[in-house]
């Protein structure tokens, strides 16, 4: 049996457990090994922090005060940290999850402290705030006299544990919202709303900057299957092998930027991935897709930024 489908079996198992996203943590921790904050995946997540940040720069008027709001917690605060440490006041993450355990904070300031005394993370950020790092220096010199929330206090990070379709913020008061990997695993009419709901909450001029990955999530684990192998499903069948505990859209670029228009939000710049069409065509790519060309249907991660008039 194919190693994606003995994964996908567990996790769909898994999805009707009580605490399954616990259960799902435990067996990626220990089966799959993808939770660890390894120096890769901290890598990426400043890369995709960087972007982030150079696009609220290009887009919008800059000033010491800057309001974040990311989509999609996660384990590791990596995202919410890098904010801090660029000068935001208020830094909002929200998750459907509280995924991020004390010792997981304590991991990702560590690593943070660990990048900044090898010169590695001046790689990755080209404006760190002095009073914010001698204080995120202290968080990891008494971590052992603090707790969770007094860290996240004085890192300004508030975690939101809920639906996003329904945020405890008021109207224009966000200048930022980011999320990474995050979309891929929320279906369209979930997502429709959140987008509502974050045009909400933004203030005019103000950016969003999501990082979507479109590529098959069994792929990265299997590689004897190509990332675009789920695209050869029906949504019945799909429906089958999908789960609740990583689930995902299969949405493709043209529908993403459908979504866009239907809520209102614009896209000022979009950074696609090609992807390989080759690899594309050895699949037998679903009938509901076959009016979507081979050059967008190949298209494996977009980063994609709108601004609200």
């Amino acid at each position: 049996m194919s190693v994606w489908i003995v994964k996908a079996v567990i996790q769909k198992v898994i999805s009707f457990l009580p605490r399954s996203q616990k259960i799902n943590y435990l067996f990626q921790k220990y089966v799959t090994k993808g939770v660890y904050l390894t120096d890769d995946y901290f890598i990426d997540r400043l890369l995709h922090a960087q972007n982030h940040v150079s696009y609220f720069s290009k887009y919008t008027k800059t000033n010491d005060s800057f309001n974040v709001l990311e989509l999609g917690t996660g384990w590791y605060p990596v995202i919410p940290i890098y904010m801090f440490l660029s000068g935001a006041s208020k830094i909002y993450s929200v998750d459907i999850n509280n995924l991020v355990s004390e010792k997981n904070l304590k991991q990702t300031i560590a690593k943070y402290c660990q990048f900044y005394k090898s010169g590695e993370l001046n790689k990755y950020m080209k404006e760190i705030d002095e009073d914010r790092l001698n204080v995120l220096f202290n968080c990891y010199n008494k971590q052992n006299e603090v707790n969770r929330e007094q860290l996240l206090n004085q890192l300004n990070i508030n975690f939101i544990v809920g639906d996003a379709r329904q945020l405890p913020l008021t109207s224009s008061s966000i200048d930022l919202i980011t999320s990474n990997n995050t979309f891929e695993h929320i279906y369209p009419k979930i997502l429709i709303s959140i987008l509502k709901e974050f045009n909400r909450v933004l203030k005019p001029g103000a950016i969003m900057s999501h990082f979507i990955d479109m590529s098959d999530h069994f792929a990265h684990l299997d590689k004897k299957i190509s990332i675009y192998n789920f695209l050869k499903f029906s949504d019945k069948r799909w429906s089958l092998i999908d789960n609740t505990v990583q689930p995902q859209n299969r949405l493709r670029i043209t529908q993403y930027r459908e979504i866009y228009s239907k809520v209102g939000i614009k896209i000022v710049e979009e950074n696609n991935r090609d992807g390989d069409i080759e690899k594309l065509k050895e699949i037998n790519i679903d009938k509901k897709l076959k009016n979507i060309s081979d050059k967008e249907l190949a298209v494996s991660h977009s980063l994609l930024i709108s601004k609200k008039d």
